[in-house]
């Protein structure tokens, strides 16, 4: 059994949901990035800190580690850059015929990832599709309303425009030519309304495919074992570098349970942004 892992939740959180997709968007300059930040006189940001003013933050540098990180840093690069997303009134993956049910769901809950300075999310279509309402909140627990930009059905990818940006806009760095079996892995998701959650493990499998009932099949995934769970899609796989190397979109499990027994799927980030294979995609702007 095939399991998409749109999430329950918490207090606040909502219940899970479902599958599917994406299309294109710029990206901007960072040269306009750090001329816009100069012109801001002084920028304070705060990881959830209280006290005394902040120091000035610096500019964001988006680019990969010349060298190997370890997990903790590969989460401290990726944090800034993952959100949290609520999406209400859409249905759920069993009423779009992944187990060829009828059943709609009141809310969602997913994870994204911010690929451009203007703020758009990568995530996971499954999460958002159909959704009378998504909101969004930034790592520095900015909240704000967002719609789908983009989706694309075939690959279960969506971006996702937002109307309230965080003081600092902090985009992941994209990447994954050269992933291979064997490539040690970071997924970071909100699975089971758990936050920001951080596991670590290698790439499974390349160009594996995932049945979805009615739905065309997934194709080209990149399949792992770092843990992911209902709450994880949309998420980030990283790799030792730093770099976004996919979306996660799935787990597999035999049973009718749907939690994580070490196969999980990501679509690779050059499927993503709209490319052919798993690197990195058609040059930026998108």
């Amino acid at each position: 059994m095939v399991i998409d892992l749109t999430g329950g939740s918490e207090p606040e959180r909502t219940r899970r949901r479902p599958w599917r997709a994406y299309g294109n968007r710029g990206l901007l300059p960072w040269a306009a990035i750090a001329a816009a930040l100069a012109l801001t006189a002084a920028i304070f940001f705060r990881w959830g800190s209280a006290g005394d003013p902040a120091t000035v933050a610096a500019p964001p540098s988006p680019s990969a580690s010349a060298t190997v990180l370890t997990v903790p840093q590969v989460y401290q690069t990726l944090l800034p850059s993952v959100v949290f997303i609520q999406a209400t009134g859409g249905s759920s993956a069993v009423a779009r015929g992944v187990e060829g049910g009828t059943t709609a769901a009141e809310a969602a809950t997913g994870t994204g990832v911010v690929v451009n300075a203007d703020g758009t999310v990568l995530t996971a279509l499954h999460v958002v599709e159909g959704a009378t309402a998504i909101q969004v909140t930034f790592a520095d627990g900015t909240r704000s309303a967002a719609k789908v930009a983009t989706a694309e059905a075939a690959d279960d990818i969506a971006t996702l425009t937002v109307s309230k940006l965080p003081s600092v806009v902090v985009p992941a760095v994209l990447g994954g030519a050269g992933l291979g079996v064997g490539d040690a892995v970071v997924a970071v998701g909100n699975q089971l309304g758990l936050r920001n959650s951080t596991t670590a493990g290698v790439v499974s499998g390349l160009d594996r495919s995932v049945g979805r009932g009615r739905t065309a099949d997934l194709t080209g995934l990149i399949q792992f074992d770092a843990a992911v769970n209902p709450g994880s899609s949309g998420g980030p796989l990283i790799n030792t570098r730093g770099e976004v190397v996919g979306v996660i979109v799935a787990l597999a499990n035999p049973t009718d349970v749907g939690t994580f027994i070490g196969i999980g799927f990501a679509v690779p980030i050059g499927t993503a942004l709209g490319g052919d294979g798993p690197g990195d995609g058609p040059a930026l702007p998108l």
